[in-house]
């Protein structure tokens, strides 16, 4: 079975693109009227108390680290200041993430790791409470994504049918391993038998070391138009993530804490939309190689800081 990749040429370009189509979609937030360019994090450490960093694009690029992002991290820490990773990677549990950060140079302890899965399964313990009396849900998910861990009854979607109008609702952790083929499966269950379709990871692409891979987040807006389909969203640019990573932070001022991301349409509109400073990052990740001027203009998206690298 062939992977959407396989058939689809992702570029920055094609992805932006289709964050601005579903932007009806995604919070509103207000922006400054212009971004301030900064050399990169040593530059805002008096600033800021709080750095919320995003994963892929800013400390790494799928399984390479960005080269000055250990370096930048281990200074802020050093100072005292309170770093935190805020990722919209679903597909492993936050041990797990823990321990490839340490791999890649990271040093973060398990409270400083806040994934979209993490906010999922907050989601899902405040709607069914009691796991036991829940009812199967299907999960696009790696083979490797310790469905045990999520606080409902799960199984792993594969390719036959009857599995996929087996369960009571389907859960989008990773789609590095769904084909075209488990795609058209899902949306023809859902046509028959609309079902909630509960999104752990909104991400359109993300990037990689030589090219985007497409995530969660596309698939599950292609199901938008199914009539009785409902989308719950888990991560950036949506409140929740925010919410789960800033709890015990109240004592800081929202604008002693900096979100910094690659992307526009979640990182920066998602910080700006919970109310914290953002900081966009621009050679690596969904705009590297590309003047970002044009594409800041075109979406009304402004960061507070812009960087070329962290």
């Amino acid at each position: 079975m062939k992977t959407y990749l396989e058939k689809i040429e992702v570029t920055s370009q094609w992805a932006f693109e289709r964050y601005e189509a579903i932007r009806h979609t995604l919070p509103t937030a207000n922006f400054p009227k212009k971004s301030i360019w900064v050399d990169g994090l040593a530059d805002l450490a008096k600033d800021f108390d709080v750095f919320l960093l995003d994963a892929f694009g800013v400390l790494n690029l799928g399984q390479t680290a960005i080269k000055s992002a250990p370096a930048a991290v281990h200074t802020l820490q050093s100072a005292g200041k309170r770093v935190m990773v805020l990722t919209n990677g679903a597909s492993l549990p936050a041990t797990e993430t823990q321990i490839k950060l340490k791999q890649l140079g990271f040093k973060f302890a398990l409270e400083n790791i806040v994934a979209s899965r993490d906010a999922l399964c907050r989601g899902l313990t405040e709607s069914f409470p009691r796991a036991q009396d829940t009812t199967l849900w299907g999960v696009m998910a790696r083979p490797d994504s310790r469905l045990d861990t999520l606080p409902i009854d799960s199984i792993a979607l594969a390719n036959d049918i009857k599995l996929f109008d087996k369960v009571s609702g389907f859960i989008l952790l990773g789609a590095s391993c769904w084909t075209e083929h488990q795609q058209c499966l899902l949306m023809q269950s859902l046509l028959q038998n609309p079902r909630p379709v509960w999104v752990g990871n909104p991400d359109l692409v993300a990037p990689n070391e030589h090219r985007f891979s497409l995530e969660p987040g596309y698939f599950a807006h292609q199901l938008s138009p199914i009539n009785g389909v409902t989308l719950h969203f888990f991560g950036k640019p949506f409140s929740n993530i925010y919410q789960l990573a800033c709890a015990g932070l109240e004592s800081i001022p929202k604008q002693r804490i900096l979100m910094v991301g690659d992307t526009l349409h979640t990182d920066i509109l998602g910080g700006a939309a919970h109310g914290v400073k953002t900081a966009l990052v621009t050679d690596h990740g969904l705009f590297a190689k590309h003047d970002v001027s044009p594409y800041i203009t075109q979406s009304g998206i402004v960061p507070d800081y812009i960087m070329a690298s962290p």
